[in-house]
């Protein structure tokens, strides 16, 4: 198992949620995590997102969001990646909220776990990023 990781909000809500890759989500809480501060607000508005579609009741978001709110996540300023994450964004012709975290785990040489295939896809594009991301669905289940 890696020691060390990058998460992203996909990855983060499996946490809290009965989903599909939940098993290996919650895997991650034995290694050392860091994301970019936008987590949080990705997070709430995942489950924002479900509420509004009637999957999740409104009182069970906030109770899942104070769960996630204190997730032993390192969260590094957002404002501190964002040069890097426009460069990479439009390198890879990608959303620059996904292109924080990779910022963030280029920063660190850190692998970047996500749940998000087209993230992967852009990823695996580009030579120096092609094993730094990888899907959630790939992790070894322990």
């Amino acid at each position: 198992m890696m020691q060390a990781a990058v998460v992203d909000a996909n990855v983060a809500v499996k946490w809290v949620l009965a989903e599909a890759g939940s098993d290996r989500a919650c895997s991650l809480s034995a290694i050392p995590l860091q994301a970019p501060g936008l987590l949080h607000v990705e997070c709430a508005n995942i489950l924002w997102k479900k509420v509004r579609l009637g999957e999740l009741s409104k009182d069970r978001a906030l109770k899942d969001f104070v769960v996630l709110l204190r997730a032993p996540v390192a969260l590094t300023r957002t404002s501190e990646l964002l040069d890097d994450a426009l460069r990479l964004a439009i390198e890879l012709r990608h959303p620059v909220c996904d292109c924080l975290y990779l910022a963030l785990a280029l920063r660190h040489d850190l692998p970047l776990v996500t749940a998000d295939r087209r993230l992967v896809a852009a990823a695996r594009k580009d030579s120096k990023l092609a094993g730094l991301v990888i899907l959630l669905d790939d992790l070894p289940l322990d």
